[in-house]
């Protein structure tokens, strides 16, 4: 299974089969939020997406080391070299300390992401905590005249780097036309680089500028690119197996990230890139500007204008699933519904699975229905697929339930831990109650039921244990009698 998996690479345009640097451990690195609000469903989307991938190389290889940094200084507000730091302006806003933002909405990050069993990564690690790394490699890049320094900022000279290096190979981009379209372009306080696509690796910082440090070139902060450069390096070596992102990220914050790591090593990066696609709202790029954002504890709570009612965090978790991580998530309060009968059924399903009893030969073919969600996982993480391989495999249980199937007990303990191992370890669900699902209590109930209606027919007053089975036909509730005694499940 190891040498099968295939993933889509961006820097290559293509699938390819993934090669580990050392099979024993496996290197990975995402970049992780910006902690100056609360997270929204396109975080959701990005961090279920990886958290899926993370869970699936943990279950193929020995090891994981996965990154995921906590960005807390250098963001401006544009994205770029200019503007506004976007935790500065809102540590303004609520008139608290920076930090202060920083641990209040990372603390709340890690809730929503812990609602929808995001498995926790292995280093989270923050740029305000690696100054001194970062001003040294930024010393290097001046030093080997890929960076030089004006009025107390420090700019990384792409002109310099594309002379050796090809700066674009991730993104698609052509140097000379970037290069010729920012030079038409007038952009504020861009005057002092030496060419306009030139980035920050250090900006000066007013007197005014809530976060600052001293460098050889002054008090200022370091840039948002030179951050996941430097931390992903210190955590997983120059070269590494795996760095992800949002597919928005891909230029700049990407590509200038692999500039700055190959001039400073002279090496190859990331060996592979993979991004995640954006959530749009009914069709339409979902965005603060617009209005449509949905934060993840609107979801669950129901508190935005745009939701009909509140979905269960592993209700939102199945939503994203079932979209491959490089497609487009569409939400919709109709898609979301969907998802919640679809999981509700699922969960049913393999619920019911620990009823089924051996029998003394088997009729399927569980190694093969074991491989087609193998297949699907090793083809680039294909959640959907493998999801509507559970969704098949829900028409086995139903016929092994009325005796049209059989399954010896090794093949059933092999069925059952197929379906453990996807629905639980890979696609990270969990059981939820008060979805109309067989909970404890519920089962209780029904055991009480369902001895009414054993008294029922040992007194001979069949009409009542009709009646009573009827009822539970109505309710979607099946009974089903044996020489062992008298089961339930929920019908499909």
């Amino acid at each position: 299974m190891k040498s099968d998996l295939v993933l889509y690479n961006t820097l290559s345009r293509k699938k390819e089969v993934f090669k580990p640097i050392d099979p024993e451990v496996i290197g990975m690195y995402v970049c992780g939020p910006t902690v100056y609000g609360d997270a929204h469903l396109g975080h959701a989307k990005s961090y279920v997406s990886f958290d899926l991938i993370y869970r699936y190389l943990k279950h193929i290889f020995p090891k994981v080391k996965y990154v995921q940094n906590i960005t807390d200084v250098g963001h401006l507000t544009d994205d770029a070299d200019e503007g506004d730091d976007k935790i500065a302006k809102q540590s303004r806003l609520e008139k608290v300390d920076p930090m202060a933002v920083v641990e209040k909405y990372m603390h709340n990050y890690f809730r929503d992401m812990d609602a929808l069993n995001v498995e926790r990564a292995s280093i989270y690690p923050r740029p305000s905590g690696h100054i001194p790394e970062q001003i040294e490699i930024i010393e290097d890049l001046i030093k080997k005249g890929y960076a030089y320094e004006v009025n107390g900022s420090v700019y990384f000279d792409v002109a310099k780097y594309n002379e050796k290096h090809d700066y674009g190979k991730l993104s698609g981009r052509n140097i000379e036309e970037m290069m010729e379209g920012a030079a038409n372009r007038s952009l504020e306080g861009q005057s002092e680089k030496r060419n306009a696509v030139d980035f920050a690796l250090w900006k000066k910082a007013e007197p005014t500028h809530l976060m600052q440090w001293n460098s050889p070139w002054g008090k200022g902060y370091p840039g948002w690119h030179i951050e996941c450069t430097v931390m992903s390096q210190k955590y997983l070596g120059d070269n590494f197996d795996i760095h992800g992102g949002g597919l928005e990220n891909a230029f700049p914050h990407h590509e200038c990230e692999i500039a700055q790591a190959e001039a400073h090593t002279d090496k190859a990066f990331a060996n592979y890139w993979l991004h995640n696609n954006m959530v749009t709202i009914n069709g339409q790029k979902m965005g603060k500007s617009l209005g449509n954002g949905i934060f993840c504890h609107e979801l669950f709570s129901g508190d935005n204008f745009q939701l009909d009612r509140a979905y269960s965090p592993m209700t939102v978790r199945f939503f994203i699933l079932q979209s491959h991580y490089r497609s487009t998530l569409d939400f919709s309060n109709e898609a979301l519904e969907a998802a919640s009968k679809g999981l509700d059924r699922l969960q049913k399903g393999v619920l019911r699975l620990e009823n089924l009893k051996a029998s003394n030969n088997s009729t399927i073919d569980v190694k093969a229905f074991e491989d087609e969600l193998y297949q699907a996982m090793n083809d680039d993480f294909n959640s959907p697929i493998a999801i509507a391989k559970l969704f098949d495999g829900l028409k086995w249980i139903a016929a092994l339930e009325k005796g049209d199937e059989r399954l010896t007990e090794k093949d059933l303990a092999h069925f059952k831990k197929t379906y453990h191992t996807f629905y639980f370890d890979i696609l990270g669900l969990k059981m939820e109650k008060n979805e109309g699902t067989k909970n404890e209590v519920l089962d209780d109930v029904m055991q009480l039921v369902l001895a009414f209606r054993k008294a029922a027919k040992e007194q001979k007053d069949y009409a009542t244990a009709d009646q009573i089975r009827d009822k539970l036909k109505a309710l979607k509730i099946a009974v089903k009698d044996s020489k062992d005694g008298a089961e339930w499940h929920f019908e499909d």
